[in-house]
């Protein structure tokens, strides 16, 4: 009882000195691995690099203890990241309160969600995700987060498209005129030293090794120059009416943003007392729709000021006062010398500040991480705003567990643990619970740190409890030290990560395995990336269709006619090119019989009958009839009765035990006939046989030697007659 409310204390059943060792260097080298990912992997969340590291303190701890797997290491992970920033991209400007806010609220909803579902034992829920479904979201996911950080790459700020491709053909267009040499410098540095260690020795923390250069570099070269000037200090007239027309298309989109709010409440308070389709209803509707198309053409202008204003270069002269006054390249009057350095205007999506305006004069880093411990306190809780999440979490929670499930499957084929699904949900489920009230976003078990835990020799969770208390003395004395790691380093880290998430043989290997498998895989990849940032609809794309599949395939199972074949049993005669019984249609339904597919079963044999003008009898070979409900049985009855008032009978072989116990319940065993109710498909052709062929012409039947269409051929497997009494209903056909 106590192992499974509190399933750490099983790490303590025969722990030796050994173990402690194995899983203080796994923990502390996972570690090394994990702090520059987190970082990178908050950044393509959309939130300050440190939010990162406050997601790798407790909540990989916390996944550890409560978890089921010895090894799975629990924290940021590309595609979760990936997904809380598409989820809030409408919500709320990156990296602001409200994005923020929204990102732990997020990873409160995601953790109660898989809490809920490990209780209740639902883990079983993860299979209406598919493995082509999940292999074409995934593919499709590690392509635009590698694609996202294109401009952090090439240093280049630029337009986002309402598409995932419009942005990048954004950037890329921008990249061709602007690229910042030395930001794409650096990333390069960082992708060689990152290759380079891999291959030498996998277990050489090369990721932590980049970013230790890189940082040292960034450092001693002086690769950040940033200067904030008044907008006096700018000496263009258009630039100066261009940054006001900026921050006054701002704050007319955020006063219309404050002014749906009481027309909202206006719109219910009317639906309430005047109905929904009242004209005092319909009128502030109409002022709504006139409000955001407001709003949505002020937005389009603010899009325009802000490319505009990005393309801008200057030049900055120093005067005898020492002031800096800055000039439009090319603008620069005679007998004034520039410093050298190009600067470029900082946009943000936020407004600018006249009295503050940052200026770049070189590359971005990471810059000040808040020193000490995360706070702990209750998140915010906007039930508007919860609801509205609700789905994206759902979807968060399902991909973020079978991405966990599956790592923790593959390292416990390999250590011989045995695992429990619903107990890893309840450890992610309290993970990311932690992760809400620690200040962090949504966490999940990681591919690329768990194969690194378990090369590393980790025995028991407790390595997980080492990586903790390493990210806590980083939080705690070392955040200063990241003052200057570029970030085009960050985007390095992600996309090297992001590689082990490509997998384009699995496009293949679904299609060899069923054609619609693969066909489902690469709807889905095309479907995420044609309408990312908006992740949902691709995957729901490729959920619909496999249940589309399941029930069209359900709807219309495999049945075959049967003859004997060489080897002694009975195949599909079709199939084999073998001849057919003129007078017994042996017919194998591979399906439970329930009200989906009841029709189809009743107009096969039916179309036997019509097809076959010496018929009769009908044999169904039903071993792959599971599970019979009231529609089945009464569809059995009905063609029973039928068949027999036209003059044909009817024998089922094959039944389970739960399938008669249901004909018993309904009288369908009596009026069948116990003596039409048999073992297999051998026993029942024998006992049928000679009754179906009295008077008949047929010199060799089909069912008893082979025969193939055009020859005759002996059967090889000659088995002796079986002699029982009563029905017989295990063994195979």
């Amino acid at each position: 009882m106590l192992t499974r409310l509190f399933p750490f204390l099983r790490w303590f059943k025969n722990y030796t000195v050994s173990s402690f060792r194995a899983d203080l260097t796994s923990g502390v080298t996972v570690a090394l691995v994990l702090i520059p990912q987190s970082m990178a992997y908050a950044k393509l969340a959309g939130l300050p690099v440190y939010y990162g590291l406050y997601a790798a303190f407790l909540p990989p701890l916390v996944a550890a203890l409560f978890g089921s797997s010895n090894q799975l290491a629990t924290g940021p992970v590309a595609v979760v990241s990936l997904m809380s920033a598409a989820a809030l991209e409408p919500l709320a400007t990156a990296g602001s309160q409200a994005f923020i806010a929204y990102a732990i609220l997020i990873a409160l909803i995601v953790g109660i969600f898989q809490l809920l579902l490990g209780m209740f034992k639902l883990g079983l829920v993860v299979n209406f995700l598919s493995h082509p479904v999940v292999n074409g979201f995934t593919n499709a996911a590690a392509i635009i987060i590698a694609s996202s950080q294109l401009g952090s790459i090439f240093g280049v700020e630029a337009e986002s498209g309402h598409h995932q491709y419009e942005t990048v053909y954004n950037i890329l267009k921008a990249a061709m005129v602007s690229t910042h040499l030395l930001t794409l410098g650096f990333a390069l540095l960082a992708f060689i030293i990152m290759i380079s260690l891999r291959r030498i020795n996998p277990r050489i923390p090369n990721v932590l090794i980049a970013v230790v250069l890189t940082t040292l570099i960034s450092w001693a070269i002086g690769f950040e120059h940033n200067y904030k000037c008044k907008i006096e200090q700018i000496a263009s007239p258009d630039v100066k009416m261009l940054i006001n027309n900026f921050n006054a298309a701002f704050d007319q989109i955020e006063e219309g943003a404050r002014s749906r709010i009481p027309l909202n409440n206006a719109i219910t308070k009317a639906e309430k007392q005047f109905g929904q389709h009242s004209s005092e209803v319909m009128e502030l509707q109409h002022q709504l729709v006139l409000l955001n198309l407001k709003i949505e053409e002020l937005k389009n202008k603010l899009k325009v000021y802000r490319s505009e204003l990005r393309k801008l270069k200057f030049a900055a002269v120093i005067l005898e006062d020492k002031k800096q006054i800055f000039y439009v390249q090319g603008t620069l009057p005679a007998g004034l010398h520039s410093r050298g350095m190009k600067w470029k205007l900082k946009i943000g999506d936020s407004r600018m500040d006249e009295a503050s305006i940052l200026l770049v004069g070189s590359g971005a880093v990471v810059g000040n991480i808040p020193h000490g411990l995360p706070g702990f306190k209750i998140p915010q809780i906007n039930l508007g705003i919860a609801l509205n999440l609700l789905p994206i979490a759902a979807i968060i929670s399902l991909i973020g567990f079978m991405e966990a499930i599956s790592i923790a499957k593959a390292m416990a084929a390999k250590t011989g643990q045995r695992l429990d699904p619903n107990q890893e949900l309840i450890g992610q489920g309290f993970g990311n619970i932690i992760a809400s009230f620690s200040q962090s976003y949504a966490v999940s078990g990681s591919f690329s740190r768990s194969a690194v835990n378990l090369q590393a020799g980790a025995m028991t969770g407790i390595s997980s409890v080492f990586t903790s208390c390493i990210v806590m003395v980083t939080l705690l004395f070392f955040t200063p030290l990241l003052y200057y790691l570029p970030q085009s380093v960050l985007a390095a880290i992600i996309m090297m990560a992001v590689v082990n998430l490509l997998n384009i043989k699995s496009f293949i290997h679904a299609w060899q395995a069923q054609k619609y498998d693969g066909a489902i895989a690469v709807i889905t990849f095309v479907c995420t990336l044609v309408f990312a940032p908006n992740l949902d609809i691709g995957i729901m794309i490729g959920v619909a269709l496999s249940l589309v599949l399941f029930l069209l395939r359900t709807m219309s199972p495999d049945i075959a006619l049967l003859s004997k074949y060489a080897d002694g049993t009975y195949r599909n005669a079709a199939r084999f090119n073998l001849e057919q019984c003129r007078h017994i249609a042996v017919i194998r339904f591979n399906r439970s019989l329930f009200f989906s597919n009841v029709n189809y079963l009743e107009e096969k044999v039916l179309n036997a009958v019509s097809s076959m003008p010496e018929l009769k009898h009908i044999l169904i070979v039903a071993n792959a009839i599971n599970e019979l409900d009231a529609s089945g049985e009464e569809m059995l009855s009905l063609l029973t009765t039928r068949l027999r008032e036209a003059g044909y009978d009817i024998s089922i072989s094959g039944l389970n035990d739960s399938v008669l116990d249901v004909m018993r319940r309904t009288h369908l065993y009596e009026k069948i006939g116990e003596d039409h109710l048999f073992r297999n498909v051998a026993f029942a052709i024998e006992r049928i046989h000679v009754q179906a062929h009295v008077n008949s012409p047929e010199k060799e039947c089909p069912l008893i030697k082979v025969c193939f269409k055009g020859l005759a051929v002996a059967p090889d497997v000659k088995r002796k007659p079986i002699i029982t009494k009563g029905p017989q209903t295990d063994g195979d056909q």
